[in-house]
């Protein structure tokens, strides 16, 4: 648990142990490096992904309200349902191609997010995420 430096102090927030956190972000790389290959299969070129690819994070803009409605925001952009439910639109729908590569780049970027340490957000603090707290490797409390 880390304890929280905020109005609350009694406040912790879990933590998971580093082997899990180690096959979590493990996991979200094959998920990285498998949504591309499906990219490129797809016939979708380098350019339209080099320039989408960050869009998903639009959903920060929650936060100039406050935490909290910026980490249910912010979660919303970033969990794999939203593009997963694109991928269910295309598969019913005509097939347009630009909703398929929408749902592979918004994966990509979560994929890639959480490949790095970027998890989904607590409403304590944008750095409080539950693959631990981003810029501590090592999860002790801070002060």
């Amino acid at each position: 648990m880390i304890k929280l430096h905020s109005n609350i102090p009694s406040m912790t927030i879990p933590t998971l142990p580093q082997p899990i956190i180690r096959l979590l972000r493990s996991e979200a790389l094959a998920v990285l490096i498998m949504t591309i290959v499906i990219y490129l299969m797809a016939g979708f070129g380098w350019l339209p992904l080099i320039l989408l690819v960050l869009l998903p994070d639009i959903f920060m803009i929650g936060y100039a309200k406050n935490s909290r409605f910026g980490a249910h925001l912010y979660n919303l952009g970033h969990t794999y349902l939203t593009p997963i439910a694109l991928l269910a639109i295309w598969f019913l729908s005509s097939r347009p191609n630009v909703v398929l590569m929408a749902a592979l780049i918004w994966i990509i970027h979560i994929a890639f997010d959480r490949s790095l340490g970027y998890g989904l957000k607590f409403e304590t603090d944008f750095k409080h995420t539950h693959l631990g707290q981003i810029g501590y490797s090592d999860h002790k409390t801070r002060t």
